[in-house]
């Protein structure tokens, strides 16, 4: 039997819809219903150049599919007669003690330029405004600085951070993300060297950081004794680094694979968090456990979720949304917290904070054969 191909946005019907439009024109935020339209209009709008940095993935592009697919592998397992009148209501969380209206945040990515003039501004007041948390990069377009300036009062950011074994310049980037307000760090781990990245060099947008890193447990606890502010850790991919994440003393880690940008065949974050539960269940409780990679609908939050995952991050969807500006960001937000809690209701979930590993049949199936 033939491969089924893979399909960059599901058929829902945009085509027909919008096939017309010509390209580089944007279409009307109203005419974007679900999360994986913001990826069709930004591929009409953009130049091939700046949708590509977005888009690209490393080598074959392996794990970039396998994210997005992955949630398909596995069914759930839905309870009826359930009273889920006030799912809704269930949605807000904590994150390393913060509150938020829901359980995603916007994950770092960089170059939010690239595809509005106001980059990363709008996801400071979009979060701000949808109140969740996000995640700036360090290579962001704006200053680490000028996004602070952007924030709201109160609001909660966790920056995030590529450090080097030069102490001095890591000492500058802990002290100015704390001036600037940051209430974490995020340690990115995952991208020791740069991404052999096939797409992106033809098309002459390669990686934001392409040293090599030196990242070893032993200078994650040297980095602990350099700030007072909680270093969480991205880019677990295996059960044994999120025990040694532990045992370290990290308060958090994002099972992450950096988008498929770095090593293709890395896991996804969703079967990171299905090892862990299986291998060392015990993380979950130890620690808070993120995890991004291919979220577009909140049935793939719920999943997450439903394995012990504290809060879901999206990182491109974000950046494609980030085309119709500060509005565009917010309607991401407000689909995803619309699917997840209509997406729990009929799963049969009344309150999102006790789902379980129960309501999905673990095992994979054969949707994607």
């Amino acid at each position: 039997m033939a491969a089924r191909p893979f399909l960059e946005q599901p058929d829902t019907g945009i085509d027909l819809v919008l096939g017309d439009l010509p390209t580089g024109e944007l279409p009307k935020l109203d005419q974007m219903i679900g999360i994986p339209d913001f990826e069709w209009a930004a591929q009409n709008y953009l130049p091939i150049e700046n949708y590509t940095y977005y888009r690209n993935g490393a080598a074959g592009e392996w794990s970039y599919r396998n994210n997005l697919e992955v949630f398909h592998r596995y069914r759930f397992k839905p309870r009826v007669m359930v009273d889920i009148t006030n799912v809704e209501s269930t949605l807000p969380t904590t994150i390393l003690g913060h509150n938020f209206s829901a359980p995603f945040f916007i994950s770092p990515c960089a170059r939010a330029g690239n595809a509005h003039p106001d980059a990363e501004l709008n996801f400071v007041k979009g979060a701000a405004e949808g109140d969740i948390l996000y995640m700036p990069a360090l290579y962001a377009s704006r200053t680490i600085e000028e996004i602070a300036a952007a924030k709201a009062k109160g609001q909660v950011v966790f920056q995030q951070l590529y450090l080097t074994s030069n102490d001095t310049e890591t000492q500058e980037l802990f002290d100015r993300s704390k001036k600037a307000g940051a209430d974490a760090l995020v340690f990115t781990v995952d991208s020791a060297a740069d991404g052999n990245r096939h797409r992106a060099a033809r098309f002459g947008v390669g990686s934001a950081d392409s040293d090599y890193s030196y990242i070893t447990w032993d200078y994650y606890k040297k980095l602990q004794k350099m700030t007072d502010l909680p270093i969480i850790i991205k880019g677990i991919g295996s059960a044994k680094d999120a025990q040694l994440a532990v045992k370290h003393g990290a308060p958090a880690i994002i099972l992450s694979n950096h988008g498929g940008r770095q090593l293709d065949g890395s896991p996804s974050g969703l079967e990171v968090a299905l090892e862990i539960h299986e291998e060392s269940p015990e993380v979950f409780k130890k620690i808070e456990v993120y995890a991004d990679g291919g979220v577009r609908y909140g049935a793939d939050v719920l999943k997450l979720l439903s394995l012990g995952v504290k809060a879901v991050g999206l990182g491109r969807p974000f950046m494609y949304a980030n085309v119709f500006g500060v509005d565009g960001v917010k309607k991401v937000i407000d689909i995803l917290k619309h699917e997840i809690a209509i997406d729990a209701g009929n799963l049969g979930v009344p309150d999102i904070h006790k789902i379980n590993p129960s309501y999905v049949k673990w095992n994979v199936n054969s949707w994607n054969q």
